[in-house]
């Protein structure tokens, strides 16, 4: 978009039964500090829930906070329901506790990165502002 100086959306969401959010609100600091516009769900919410907020805040991308074990039903769930929604151009990464043998099976299903512990905010910042482009506002 020739001459927009609309910053980059992301909504960080936080699925499922999950009571941990410390590092989603670390994440979410880190993109606001980086300049993203950021929305953050709060804990216990569904992937309709999420999707929905999604599409109506029209984000650019969907990063997802998971460390309830429940990654290889939640992270393509949101996938699947944004498809649905008319949301496949919005991109899906995320972070949690995710086993290095899943992470190649959460790509396959577009999943665009996992990040797991240990990995710098800074990396994730960069990682967004390589791959996640603005989308065209609808």
């Amino acid at each position: 978009m020739v001459g927009d100086a609309r910053k980059l959306r992301l909504l960080v969401g936080k699925v499922g039964l999950d009571g941990h959010d410390r590092g989603a609100k670390i994440i979410a600091r880190a993109f606001r500090d980086a300049g993203f516009e950021v929305i953050y769900t709060g804990l216990h919410q569904t992937p309709e829930q999420v999707v929905a907020t999604a599409i109506q805040e029209d984000v650019d991308a969907v990063s997802l906070s998971i460390l309830s074990g429940a990654h290889n039903y939640l992270f393509p769930r949101v996938i699947e329901l944004l498809r649905e929604r008319g949301g496949e151009d919005i991109a899906v990464f995320g972070g949690g506790i995710v086993p290095d043998e899943d992470i190649p099976g959460l790509l396959a299903t577009g999943v665009k990165a996992v990040f797991t512990p240990g990995a710098s905010t800074e990396s994730v910042v960069e990682w967004v502002r390589a791959h996640i482009p603005l989308r065209a506002l609808g």
